[in-house]
């Protein structure tokens, strides 16, 4: 028992951003309300103060800043901030099931589907952080039923077309669907990795060279998300983060959501994986590539230079 209390501890810990000690969000709520008031906005003191709060208590300040204020503190964060730390800073207040279904349900009704959102959702959450994000959405935090969020994500794009990982006696992908489906949506991490590796003895080759063969497109970039995930979720998203930022013209959006998603689950993990594969840290490869308050809120749920 005292081994799982262990390690139940050393997993809830793998973020960067953990529960504030001493805690008050009364207090918070002040302050907040003091860096807004009046002409000019305090940008320093909301970042610093929101990003170093976890998830939890961020919701009991709003909570507080209602009752004191009688204000709605993300309509006032959104009147007196603006471009991407305003995006940022928004993002931090969302409930973190339902800021996951908020990306998707932007993915979705926006202008042309964005894949890429929803190959990063569906493949790094687990099965039981999926089924809450469908509670979001039939709560009517989003306008639109988890079963809707479902027929939505099937129809929408063609990345739901599951496909067999390997045909019975024959060295090709098939097109049962539902066996796919099965395999990624019933099994354990560990469970596919057994499976990865088992498939290496019967094709001969690992299974990402298989898929990069036999499909393309966005079946090929989920297929894809969905081992690396399965291999290592910190990896996955260690990569994504400097694809984010080391492509022409940084992609904001998906630097914000890895780092507000990952902040208080693996950050810590990812700066490892990051400094392993890229030889440098993700604190600095930040600073090169932002600026201004924005960067200082990224750095804030960074948590580090390693």
């Amino acid at each position: 028992m005292i081994l799982i209390l262990v390690l139940y501890f050393l997993q809830a810990t793998r973020g960067s951003v953990k529960p504030f000690v001493n805690f008050n969000a009364k207090h918070d709520a002040e302050v907040l309300r003091k860096a807004m008031k009046g002409i000019g906005t305090d940008e320093d003191a909301i970042l610093m103060l929101l990003a170093a709060r976890s998830n939890a208590q961020r919701q009991e300040i709003k909570a507080a800043y209602k009752k004191a204020f009688g204000k709605d503190l993300v309509k006032d964060l959104r009147s007196e901030l603006g471009g991407k730390l305003e995006d940022l800073i928004v993002a931090l207040m969302f409930p973190s099931t339902i800021y996951d279904a908020h990306e998707l349900h932007k993915a979705i009704k926006g202008v042309g589907t964005e894949d890429q959102v929803l190959i990063e959702i569906l493949a790094s959450r687990t099965c039981d952080e999926m089924k809450d994000i469908a509670k979001a959405y039939k709560k009517g935090n989003i306008h639109c039923s988890g079963t809707v969020l479902v027929a939505n994500l099937r129809s929408v794009c063609s990345l739901i077309v599951f496909q067999e990982l390997f045909a019975a006696g024959e060295e090709k992908f098939g097109t049962d669907e539902d066996k796919f489906i099965n395999i990624l949506g019933n099994r354990s991490a560990e469970h596919l990795r057994r499976v990865f590796d088992a498939y290496k003895k019967i094709a001969g080759c690992d299974i990402e060279e298989s898929i990069k063969d036999e499909c393309t497109g966005n079946l090929e970039a989920l297929l894809l998300a969905v081992v690396k995930c399965a291999k290592s979720v910190p990896g996955y998203f260690a990569e994504s983060v400097r694809e984010s930022m080391r492509r022409a013209g940084t992609d904001d959006e998906t630097l914000i959501r890895i780092m507000v998603s990952r902040s208080e689950r693996d950050m810590l993990d990812v700066r490892a994986m990051y400094k392993k594969k890229y030889g440098e840290s993700l604190y600095s490869t930040i600073q090169e590539d932002t600026e201004g308050d924005y960067q200082k809120a990224l750095l804030y749920l960074c948590g580090g230079n390693d």
